[in-house]
């Protein structure tokens, strides 16, 4: 049985960056620079995506002298279909977390105004106690 993972932010950032233009190839290395994501997490990311059948993948024809080939990606249509489909949801996953941050800040705020504020240390006072000599 196959368990359906949701996709992390990043993997939805670089959905949404081949999703702006489909039928473009991209470079990892654009996207990286597009994205600010950092090459140990951006190839991984595309490897999974293209094992999944989510991206074609190409080798570069045209080279330039003094540099191997590169890698290029584009979405598939199911890539198309599964990026148009992963951006809400992580819209609202990410609409729910903040919402369940700003609840957990009021409680936390409401709790502290009705507890004892803690007495603190005076000024330059030692907060911790010194070992006795041996």
């Amino acid at each position: 049985m196959t368990r359906e993972r949701r996709p992390s932010a990043q993997t939805v950032a670089v959905l949404q960056a081949l999703a702006e233009e489909p039928h473009r190839w991209r470079y990892g290395y654009d996207l990286c620079t597009q994205l600010g994501v950092q090459a140990g997490s951006m190839y991984p990311i595309l490897m999974r995506l293209a094992d999944r059948g989510l991206l074609e993948t190409s080798w570069e024809t045209e080279r330039a002298p003094g540099r191997p080939p590169r890698h290029l990606y584009r979405l598939t249509g199911t890539g198309r279909s599964y990026a148009a489909s992963a951006a809400p949801e992580a819209s609202a996953t990410q609409a729910g977390a903040t919402q369940a941050g700003a609840t957990q800040a009021r409680a936390t705020q409401a709790s502290a105004a009705q507890s004892p504020a803690a007495p603190q240390p005076k000024r330059g006072s030692k907060t911790r106690p010194r070992l006795a000599d041996a």
